[in-house]
């Protein structure tokens, strides 16, 4: 791997706006769409330019003005690694390590910038993608691995990094978000709460319901949704009639749209996002507008419903070579920065491959376990009958 892969203003915020323009052709032939979005938008949040070049902005240079050069390279090397154990995770099911793969590919600086925007005790509900998110918060990235590999029903405390489960069911996690805020808010405490999905996620009644009690209530939470334009092969255009931001209007909070692929905007608008959450001011809508380059889940294949020009649109836009450029641009890396950073990335990918293959198979009984609080007779008949059917085969063997 090479750690410059391709493989990818002023705010307006709740202010009407025109959706992305596009267009489909049915039948047999494979959708046909225009996602362009320019840098001079005024909906958009943008502090780097695909180009690597910096972008003065008056409302949110100030949440990153105290970065360092050392913070920039910190930024690169979470969204290179990330990217690479994802590289990782996705070979390892094509070779049947892992069930599935939910791949983050395209969108490592929506969550590199959010992630690090978040501080020790605030609380983060993901989705099953949040893969840069989890490495933020600490999360060790074999853990990650085992509930796609079967072995386990998550792989870490939630309660050690502040970073719950994933959550499999679309939407869900925002309500667990919002009541947690709301909990916070009546402890007293200070810390907020971020809450991750996707524009799929958008469509869900449960992510409407949660935006209704944040509101209500003045929870301290944000709703950060990666807008990556397909909830798996459906666009968003067919999921809305306005920016996904603009919705917060209706619920009476503001809403922000970021550039999803840059980094310093992600975490810029983030932080402020968090701010106004820990003061009070109660919940943010944050779209960050960015692109899923690979497919939905390794199940999936995205040829089938997108056109190769869409995504070579999106690779000019490509968040780590868009930071790579500026630092080089800054003098801020040298060739010896990126070439140890590759070793290291590559010495992650063993790493990952090696845990992978020494995960233990589960007991085959842990299924049974936790089903009920204090335990049920049809789970224990259940068990029983399971035991049994296993002790068969020990029979056969023994003939």
């Amino acid at each position: 791997m090479t750690v410059d892969s391709s493989a990818a203003s002023q705010p307006r915020r709740s202010a009407a706006g025109k959706a992305g323009t596009a267009g489909s052709k049915t039948g047999t032939k494979r959708t046909t769409r225009t996602t362009t979005q320019k840098s001079t938008d005024p909906e958009l949040v943008q502090l780097l330019t695909p180009e690597g070049k910096r972008v003065k902005n008056a409302e949110y240079d100030a949440y990153v003005a105290g970065i360092t050069p050392d913070d920039l390279r910190g930024l690169y090397r979470d969204m290179v690694l990330t990217r690479r154990f994802d590289a990782e995770a996705t070979a390892l099911q094509r070779q049947g390590e892992l069930g599935l793969w939910a791949s983050l590919l395209g969108q490592e600086a929506a969550q590199i910038g959010s992630g690090r925007a978040t501080r020790e005790d605030d609380y983060v509900f993901p989705t099953y993608r949040e893969h840069g998110v989890a490495w933020c918060r600490g999360v060790d990235p074999t853990n990650l691995l085992g509930m796609f590999r079967g072995v386990n029903h998550g792989g870490w405390d939630p309660n050690s990094n502040n970073f719950h489960l994933y959550t499999i069911v679309i939407g869900s996690q925002t309500l667990h978000a919002t009541g947690y805020a709301m909990g916070v808010a009546k402890d007293g405490a200070d810390s907020a709460v971020i809450a991750y999905f996707g524009d799929g996620a958008s469509s869900q009644g449960d992510v409407a319901e949660s935006f209704t009690f944040a509101a209500v209530y003045n929870a301290p939470v944000v709703f950060f949704c990666q807008n990556n334009q397909w909830a798996i092969s459906e666009p968003t255009e067919k999921q809305t009639r306005v920016p996904l931001y603009q919705r917060a209007q209706g619920f009476g909070f503001p809403g922000v749209r970021v550039d999803g692929n840059d980094v310093l905007a992600c975490l810029a608008v983030t932080k402020w996002a968090l701010e106004r959450a820990r003061s009070g001011e109660g919940p943010t809508l944050v779209e960050a507008y960015t692109y899923r380059m690979g497919a939905h889940t390794t199940s999936d294949d995205p040829t089938k419903y997108r056109a190769d020009e869409e995504r070579e649109a999106w690779e000019a836009k490509d968040p780590i070579l868009r930071l790579r450029r500026y630092l080089e641009a800054s003098n801020h890396a040298d060739e010896g920065f990126f070439a140890e950073l590759e070793a290291e990335s590559e010495a992650l990918g063993r790493r990952v491959r090696e845990a992978v293959r020494a995960m233990p198979d589960p007991d085959n009984f842990a299924m049974f376990e936790h089903v009920y609080a204090d335990g049920h007779a049809l789970v224990d008949e259940e068990r029983a009958q399971f035991a049994a059917y296993q002790a068969s085969f020990a029979d056969v063997e023994g003939v």
